[in-house]
């Protein structure tokens, strides 16, 4: 665990109101916690733009299971890059409505390419990536 350092910074007034907000709303039991939780998300998501890290992630799809070859290209994509893909889960929504949360792991910028192929066949109503970090210190080990 590394050790905890102090520094200052200064806001304007309305900034800060903003922010207070922001930790009430996010529940942070304090302002500390809150810039590190910024911290981290900000540091993460320059390094996941840089392809500088590994992370993990889930893409979570909803989609038209009538759609003609749809199934087939999901799969077939899947397959493609099978070192990225961990793990799926297919639910039957409806009678027309499928979702599948696909669980990856791998370099940040291959999984949101991977996620841009998928989310952009036709029939896919939504796709959503959430990536997280896969080191300890970045995923929000507490100091």
């Amino acid at each position: 665990m590394s050790e905890l350092v102090r520094f200052t910074v200064s806001l304007e007034g309305d900034l800060l109101e903003e922010f207070d907000r922001y930790c009430t709303e996010g529940k942070f039991p304090t302002r500390s916690e809150a810039i590190r939780h910024v911290l981290r998300e900000t540091l993460n998501q320059h390094a996941w733009l840089a392809d500088a890290q590994d992370a993990a992630a889930t893409l979570t799809l909803v989609y038209d299971h009538h759609r003609t070859r749809l199934s087939e290209k999901l799969l077939d994509l899947q397959h493609r890059h099978a070192e990225m893909v961990v793990s799926t889960m297919h639910v039957h929504l409806d009678h027309d409505t499928c979702l599948e949360v696909i669980v990856l792991r791998g370099r940040a910028g291959a999984l949101q390419e991977m996620a841009l192929e998928l989310r952009g066949l036709k029939g896919i109503h939504k796709g959503q990536l959430v990536l997280a970090a896969t080191t300890a210190h970045q995923e929000g080990e507490r100091g």
